[in-house]
């Protein structure tokens, strides 16, 4: 692979080095002339050297001659008319060019690119095997413990829903290693029969293993031959007069026949796949993907991808397909709404990614069209439920601007709040709104780090966040370029509040961002709030004015978002041992230490020889750990 630029310098006058520079066909004539048949990938970038757009090629000369020639559609004109210079990356072959395509997409996000913004892991069910008495656990991100995955599922509630009635079924634990070890008795699993108490030898390791083995089978697709030998259990339970017995099989029937029911479908001639249907209405792109593996359906998600009015149907799946499963495991099989130009391409890549034969498949007949059509139908009615909340976003951001006196309605709103409990572990949260609704991915956390603080001094704390917030901003897009800067802020908080994020926005030389403090108001109460802007009068909107209903969502995601934080972090505290400053001793060796000596005050009065008789724990380790606990000063 190997990289040009063919930067050639814009035809300026030396005594003239304002001249504007040459953009458009002509440019974009000259690259033509230095290129040659090889495949690659090329940017186009405008004259502040943004990129524009970022394409494949299977012969890059002839691709790129496209753009010199008029008749392009009308946001491709609009593209070559901002070109000013291109660069150009060579591969070895087409699908080195198709996965660096992608990459680059993901990395730059240009203006002019189909671009999947919602970029997010999927759950799976882990049973985890680095025990005796395996767990059954929700689990996302890297395979890195020991154990059979079964995923991905569309989302937490469908993990959840799954694991419930797995555990009703097999009475699998769902407790950690550490709860595990310290049991003297059943907990409330067991009591609501969801766990058959292997904790307190309630169930032999033997007769565990053989759950284990069935839950296995059931999400490997053997689920009906999973119902039949329980069924046939049953039925020899019930004849042996085994009549509790007899129920509590019943009942584990019934729930993984509720599982299977809250799927939906479960197609029987698809074992492996994901069924992608896409919708375009109004300029606007909904793609729905349905999860199935091991013949059952795991949910199904919808994505909004970013597109322009003319991108065609191929264009925008051929996008997705390459963005979405960058860093996914594609299954065996993509059964696909609309056909895209580069299949082989793009088979190729995924297989190449996956280990294995990926195939893409537009069916037209049969099983698969029927999926394809009921992923459709929900990416329409999907799409249509988004742009009527659009529709009323977009009318309650123009009565918020109207309400605060703003030039128009905002793009982006950042909302801020502090928690804390008398000072102690103190966090600050920042949630953002846009016309989409809640930008999740953009919601950042503070741990407050000021020494100098006074404990619960919420006016230092939100100066802290601010000028941090503010002094990265700075750094990271100073020509406010890149969509990152707030129209509006919005405080949790009175006239205190409000002045220290003015100071705060006067020393960094920002002004011109208007701030609203929402403060409680009489009583506290819900509907009575003010709002502090400053050199402005104090006031308050009508109690049935849907705008504050909007500001109070705003106010309390802010409020869930920083107390959600704020709890995870004195959880954390809470759990911290002496153990965590030593270096080489991870969440293991802990708890191996700890399941030996009783207390990290044990571990830190005991002798070499006894922290070298401790199970994973290496001579050298040890040593490390006594003079961690016994080096003088």
């Amino acid at each position: 692979m190997s990289e040009h630029m063919n930067d050639q310098p814009a035809e300026t006058s030396p005594d003239s080095p304002a001249t504007k520079p040459r953009t458009g066909y002509a440019v974009i004539q000259d690259y033509v002339k230095t290129l040659d048949a090889s495949p690659g990938v090329y940017r186009m970038l405008d004259a502040d050297s943004r990129v524009l757009y970022v394409g494949k090629a299977r012969n890059l000369k002839a691709r790129v001659s496209n753009y010199t020639r008029p008749g392009n559609s009308p946001r491709i004109e609009r593209m070559i008319a901002l070109t000013a210079s291109m660069m150009f990356l060579t591969t070895r072959t087409e699908t080195e060019a198709l996965l660096l395509e992608q990459n680059l997409i993901k990395q730059l996000k240009p203006k002019y690119n189909v671009l999947l913004r919602d970029d997010k892991s999927f759950p799976n069910i882990l049973v985890a095997k680095d025990h005796a008495f395996p767990q059954i656990k929700k689990h996302r991100g890297a395979r890195k413990q020991k154990g059979s995955y079964f995923g991905p599922f569309a989302s937490a509630g469908a993990v959840n829903r799954t694991l419930n009635q797995l555990q009703k079924a097999f009475l699998l634990r769902n407790c950690s290693d550490s709860m595990f070890e310290t049991r003297t008795r059943p907990c409330l699993q067991y009591q609501i029969k969801r766990c058959s108490a292997p904790c307190t030898g309630l169930i032999s390791e033997q007769d565990y293993a053989a759950s284990v083995r069935d839950a296995e089978r059931f999400l490997s697709g053997r689920s009906t031959k999973v119902q039949e030998e329980l069924a046939e259990q049953m039925m020899a339970a019930s004849e042996a007069m085994e009549f509790e017995r007899a129920a509590a099989l019943r009942d584990r029937i019934k729930a993984l026949t509720q599982v299977q029911s809250s799927q939906g479908i479960n197609p029987r001639g698809v074992a492996e796949a994901d069924v992608i249907g896409l919708h375009m209405e109004g300029g606007q792109a909904c793609v729905q993907v349905f999860f199935i593996r091991a013949n059952q359906n795991w949910g199904n998600q919808d994505f909004y991808p970013r597109v322009d009015a003319d991108n065609s149907p191929a264009e925008i799946m051929e996008a997705f397909l390459g963005q979405f499963y960058a860093n996914k495991e594609p299954p065996r099989q993509l059964i696909l709404s609309d056909a895209i130009e580069n299949a082989d391409l793009m088979e190729a890549a995924l297989s190449g990614t996956a280990g294995r034969k990926v195939e893409l498949l537009v069916p037209q007949r049969g099983e698969k069209t029927e999926l394809v059509a009921f992923a459709v139908r929900n990416a329409r009615e999907s799409l249509a439920r988004r742009m009527a909340e659009s529709a009323t976003q977009a009318k309650l951001l123009r009565g918020l601007a109207a309400a605060f006196g703003l030039e128009g309605p905002p793009q982006r709103i950042e909302v801020y709040d502090n928690s804390h409990i008398q000072g102690a572990n103190a966090v600050g949260g920042m949630i953002v709104m846009g016309p989409e609704g809640f930008l999740k991915n953009a919601y950042r956390k503070f741990n407050i780090k000021g020494d100098d603080l006074v404990p619960g001094d919420d006016f230092g704390m939100m100066k802290e966040v601010l000028h941090r917030r503010f002094s990265r901003l700075l750094k990271e897009d100073p020509d406010r370029d890149k969509g990152l800067w707030p129209d509006l802020l919005l405080i949790d908080g009175g006239a205190g509040q409000v002045s220290a994020v003015a100071e705060i926005m006067e020393e960094h030389g920002v002004q011109d961002i208007p701030m609203v403090g929402v403060a409680k108001g009489v009583d506290r109460d819900h509907g009575k709030e003010e709002f502090y802007r400053p050199g402005a009068p104090v006031f308050a909107l009508q109690r049935n004015d849907p705008v504050l209903y909007f500001i109070q969502r705003m106010r309390d995601e802010a409020h869930r978002f920083a107390i959600g934080t704020h709890r995870a972090k004195r959880a954390k505290a809470v759990s911290a041992t002496p153990l965590d400053e030593v270096p080489g001793v991870g969440a293991s060796r802990k708890r191996a230490l700890l399941a030996h000596f009783g207390s990290a005050k044990a571990v830190s009065r005991a002798n070499l020889s006894d922290l070298k008789a401790v199970e994973g724990i290496s001579e050298a380790l040890a040593e490390r750990i006594y003079d961690h606990f016994h080096s003088s000063g």
